[in-house]
């Protein structure tokens, strides 16, 4: 075989350090090694190659540098850690390559570079050498501030390819730069998340399934676009999370599947490592070097891309070792139990680097069941996550309001259970996209009654929702109260709009989320049981709940009353925290929002009538399938 690198190779790439980090599994930035990087070795101007590949027989890069001829440059074994690495004069950035390899198994194969940072677009699926993108250096404090337990986080979900389709085509960055920034601004949210990004060649994954884990997909423009829409979101106030996917990955014969001729990155057993449910593979964290690449991974888009948090995918399916699987499909562990230990153990690792080198930065898991601790530090058991989705409060509440008023007082613990265990974790209430897909059907037609009764539902599960303990998360077209269940191959109906009911829609998440940020009662005590007091929990009869939110200081205080049926509740006594004159702060059943302007004046002045634990409260005209946020009006 050929080896133009034997001529041109003034130093190694890899150097003893390196190697020795990379074989021990903690080299906490490998992407600094391995890959592809531009670079000057002895004078000489090129590219150094390296990939960990620890059973391969032979290895070289090839790509539109040397014809794709992998006699042209093979790679040398540094042993010690399992890497092959090359040296190539003359290739810069732009040049298309891959990985030839002659695996463990005798069969050669063309494999994309676990660590490639930008990948062609189309069916080549070549990887593209780039210089790594330089640190994204942010002001002191300002992820801290805005991801701070005991500010207000309101989370807007993007799906990049199905916002908007000018023209019918996908978008990309510097265009959704110009359009869904300054849309999430003007609606108010804190925080753009978006679902993963990562490169992924069956769009219709979503990006779940992810084969290039470093590289933004190419569908929506270069990664310099992308981190400069990142830079865009943070200059307009807004914090950017990511879906990350270290759960599992596909089985594409080019990716990580059998890389080297072995099981390198998945278990060889399929009881441990296939996914029944996805028909993918799943990590084996035993291997250290496994391991590296994901943790490194997570680090790496926080501190070369500007992003502030990560949200990671399906937690539960790492955590237990018989998810979705039957009895005797599964391993257990060294103690015969069916936690996974080596995961636990990952994710753990995860957050303490990020907590570490990303002071600020946020992870928040997608996890379903009661997995004890999962907010908690590891020092106390637990995973160390930020946040946890409330999976619990969003099955429940959007069982309630697909109940027929008539049968919601057999179901009134739907809603009041979830503040049985509100405490338990550091929680966002989540209606994700997970929720108006797979034949779910949209949030809207989730809803009881006629359409003007499943908008009024709509806007009361809302205005329950922000004012309900815990971090707020909507996926994009909910706000629309779109009707139909959300597509990826289409943009969302924005010519909903054109109807002034679901503009009114529209326009009442614009107002929570703007009143939710200015008004600490909402948020500031999220985990925090002072922060929230039943004042009445128990007129299961009428369907009306009614409960008090706190701030950090008792005169910042928020009355909420909920009507969960569509009958005008007219004279209903609400004990108040105190005396004096109450505004509504916000009525989700205001003509403007499409409601049916049932209103209570500027302000309701209280009366020294003891009711519900108070000295004082308040007559109201609760409107139907309303719900009313009330403050004292020393307070506006």
């Amino acid at each position: 075989m050929k080896n133009t690198k034997n001529s041109h190779s003034p130093a190694f790439w890899l150097g003893e350090t390196d190697v020795w980090l990379l074989a021990e599994g903690r080299h906490l930035r490998p992407w600094e090694k391995l890959g592809a990087h531009p670079c000057e070795l002895g004078g000489v101007v090129g590219t150094a190659f390296a990939v960990w590949a620890p059973n391969a027989r032979q290895v070289s890069v090839i790509g539109d540098f040397n014809h794709w001829d992998p006699q042209m440059h093979a790679m040398q074994h540094r042993m010690e850690c399992g890497a092959w690495e090359v040296f190539v004069p003359g290739v810069g950035e732009g040049a298309l390559y891959k990985f030839a390899m002659v695996g463990a198994d005798g069969v050669s194969v063309h494999k994309i570079d676990p660590y490639a940072l930008r990948t062609e677009p189309g069916t080549g699926h070549a990887c593209i050498v780039m210089a790594l993108p330089e640190p994204v250096l942010l002001p002191p404090g300002q992820r801290a501030s805005a991801n701070a337990l005991k500010g207000p986080m309101s989370i807007y979900e993007v799906h990049v390819g199905s916002w908007r389709r000018p023209h019918g085509q996908l978008t990309d960055w510097d265009e959704l730069a110009r359009t869904l920034v300054p849309y999430v601004v003007e609606m108010g949210f804190t925080h753009i998340e978006l679902m993963p990004i990562n490169e992924h060649p069956f769009y219709a994954s979503w990006g779940y399934q992810p084969t290039g884990l470093y590289a933004p997909t190419s569908r929506y423009g270069s990664p310099e676009s992308f981190r400069q829409f990142v830079a865009t979101a943070h200059a307009a106030g807004l914090q950017v999370l990511l879906d990350w996917v270290p759960a599992h990955f596909p089985a594409d014969a080019d990716a990580l599947a059998r890389f080297d001729g072995t099981a390198q990155f998945e278990h060889q057993d399929p009881r441990e490592g296939f996914h029944c449910d996805w028909n993918t593979l799943i990590y084996n964290f035993s291997r250290h070097e496994v391991q590296n690449f994901l943790v490194g991974n997570a680090l790496f888009w926080i501190e070369r891309y500007g992003i502030d948090g990560l949200r990671v995918d399906a937690v539960a399916s790492m955590l237990y070792r018989d998810y979705s699987r039957a009895d005797g499909e599964w391993v257990p562990n060294k103690d015969g139990g069916r936690e996974n230990y080596e995961a636990i153990n990952f994710l753990r690792e995860v957050n303490r680097v990020i907590g570490v080198e990303a002071p600020g930065a946020i992870t928040l898991a997608e996890e379903s069941t009661a997995y004890p601790g999962v907010t908690a530090p590891p020092w106390m058991n637990g995973l160390g996550f930020n946040y946890k989705w409330n999976l619990g409060w969003m099955h429940d509440t959007l069982a309630y309001f697909g109940q027929d008023p008539v049968h919601r007082p057999y179901h009134h613990d739907r809603i009041s259970f979830a503040m049985m265990y509100a405490y338990s974790e550091h929680y966002v209430l989540a209606l994700s996209h997970d929720e108006v897909v797979h034949g779910k059907g949209s949030l809207y037609g989730k809803m009881w009654g006629d359409s003007w009764q499943k908008r009024a539902n709509l806007r009361a599960l809302y205005a329950l929702m922000y004012a309900h303990p815990g971090r707020k998360l909507l996926f994009m077209g909910s706000e629309l109260a779109q009707e139909r269940e959300w597509n990826h191959d289409a943009e969302l109906d924005w010519g909903v709009l054109d109807n002034p009911a679901h503009a009114g829609v529209k326009r009442l998440v614009r107002d929570l989320n703007l009143i939710y940020r200015t008004h600490s009662a909402l948020y500031a005590k999220d985990d925090d049981p002072s922060g929230f007091r039943w004042i009445d929990v128990e007129d299961r009869a009428q369907s009306i709940f009614s409960f008090a939110r706190y701030g950090v200081s008792f005169q910042q205080q928020i009355v909420v009353i909920c009507n969960m049926t569509p009958v005008v509740r007219h004279g209903y006594r609400v004990g108040v925290p105190q005396g004096g004159r109450w505004k509504e702060l916000l009525n989700s059943d205001l003509s403007c929002y499409g409601g049916s302007g049932v209103v209570n004046g500027d302000s309701v002045a209280s009366e020294p009538v003891s009711w519900q634990g108070h000295a004082h409260s308040v007559v109201l005209s609760l409107p139907p399938l309303g719900v009313l946020w009330l403050c004292p009006e020393s307070a506006t």
